[in-house]
């Protein structure tokens, strides 16, 4: 029986070197933007405590999180009756005290907590890691996905938001992807729940709406009367969720729908600051309000941000928001933040299906050496170092191989230049170099090449 081929777990991918050059191009602008905008690099673990983790996002999200047995003999200590119950969510405390980290805003959280002493307010920091959830593996949306998240804690004000449109708009103009930069805010949400007569469903509420755009107003309606609320703060709810024009116009009717609802009126008042700040500096994204958009998560306390690319049907690509509070969870509190995080997994997505990389993207070895045999390759391999000394990635065929076989090799590799240094060429101190696209063959002496590749 011939063995099992290997495979990765669903919702998870490897990436070949040509796939990671793409990646890198992505990773690195983005992280070139941050740096741009004054933000510096943590990082944290893959792993957090559990009691880190829960409560943080929600119903749907404490569902989402992968959960990590204990080390030895997990069973020893677990109430056996909990496992005859099947009752599961008591029993993974007992079987589990760690948990992969869902996303990278509640450990950036806990680290402000634990090194509290050595920030400096505000603090800004960048972080590029994975980030790992039991959803149900579909296009678009990933077990295992990088996220490239800024954040700025330790500052009210709202010009940290009016910033974060503007770091998210210079990298999508590099990237060159067309967006829509989506925003609305928790207190209009809050305002909305109260004006229907709902305040104590503001969850339920955020948590259907927030799927609008995925099954449509009829089933989130549907899924409102399950969640408990009554036909008539369901009928009062649709309106508001309708509102059209521009986007002034619509937030003038937000104004007027919520003038007497005190915390509806400060999140427009917000959203209005944030808006009006924004188009002042310009952007080349479009700026659209939606009432709708919740993201459904708990934490978000005031602006709410999310990215859609404008060419591609994918869901959101970049997403953030305020969080007033989100340190006071673990005893530090009066710490006020906001953050954004780039889909890293998405943007390749969209990127690839736009095929707007740079030409020469998966090029990493500028010149290859031919070998020809030890004295030829000896010859190779000084002046590869000297063109790695000058900056030109270089590398020699490792074996004395036909010809044919080495240049397929450069073929393969997409590598622009193949340089020949024979008999003849090492007499003269010389290497052949052709220009693998046009054919062209020039002689150059050894001492001159990397002024000839520059």
């Amino acid at each position: 029986m011939a063995p099992r081929k290997p495979s990765i777990p669903k919702g998870t991918r490897d990436f070949s070197p040509s796939e990671m050059a793409r990646r890198n191009y992505i990773f690195d602008t983005i992280r070139s933007v941050f740096g741009l905008f004054g933000y510096r690099q943590i990082e944290t673990p893959a792993m957090e405590n559990l009691s880190t983790l829960m409560g943080k996002y929600g119903e749907e999200g404490d569902k989402l999180l992968f959960k990590i047995l204990n080390s030895g003999d997990f069973l020893r200590s677990v109430d056996r009756n909990l496992v005859d119950a099947g009752d599961y969510v008591h029993l993974t405390s007992q079987l589990s005290e760690k948990g992969l980290r869902y996303d990278l805003t509640v450990p950036f959280a806990r680290f402000v907590v634990q090194h509290r002493d050595e920030l400096q307010l505000p603090f800004k920091r960048f972080q590029i890691q994975p980030v790992w959830r039991a959803d149900r593996p579909q296009k678009g949306r990933y077990r295992e996905f990088y996220q490239c998240d800024a954040d700025v804690v330790g500052s009210n004000s709202l010009m940290n938001e009016v910033e974060l449109l503007q770091l998210i708009d210079e990298v999508f103009r590099r990237l060159k992807i067309r967006v829509a930069i989506k925003l609305n805010n928790r207190k209009v949400l809050a305002g909305i729940a109260e004006l229907i007569g709902a305040p104590d469903k503001l969850i339920d509420i955020t948590v259907a709406i927030d799927k609008i755009d995925k099954i449509g107003l009829e089933k989130v309606n549907e899924e409102l009367a399950e969640r408990g609320l009554s036909q008539e703060a369901i009928a009062a709810l649709r309106p508001i969720l309708e509102i059209n024009g521009s986007l002034q116009e619509r937030l003038a009717k937000l104004e007027t729908l919520l003038s007497g609802v005190e915390i509806g009126r400060l999140g427009v008042e917000e959203l209005r600051t944030v808006v009006d700040g924004t188009l002042a500096l310009g952007l080349d994204a479009e700026l659209d309000l939606d009432v709708s958009l919740a993201r459904g998560l708990n934490y978000y306390t005031g602006t709410i941000i999310e990215v859609k690319a404008l060419d591609v049907q994918i869901g959101s690509i970049t997403g953030g928001g305020r969080y007033d509070n989100l340190t006071g969870v673990f005893g530090l509190d009066g710490i006020s933040g906001v953050g954004i995080s780039f889909g890293a997994d998405r943007i390749y997505d969209v990127l690839n299906t736009l095929e707007l990389y740079p030409e020469d993207i998966t090029v990493a070895t500028k010149v290859l050496f031919i070998n020809f045999g030890a004295a030829e390759s000896a010859a190779a391999l000084k002046c590869v170092k000297s063109l790695r000394q000058a900056g030109i990635s270089a590398e020699v065929y490792p074996d004395a191989a036909k010809m044919k076989k080495q240049m397929a090799y450069a073929d393969a590799q997409k590598i622009p230049y193949v340089a020949i240094i024979g008999e003849t060429e090492l007499a003269e101190n010389v290497a052949t170099l052709k220009n693998m696209a046009s054919g062209e063959q020039t002689k150059v002496p050894f001492a001159q090449l990397a002024e000839h590749l520059l």
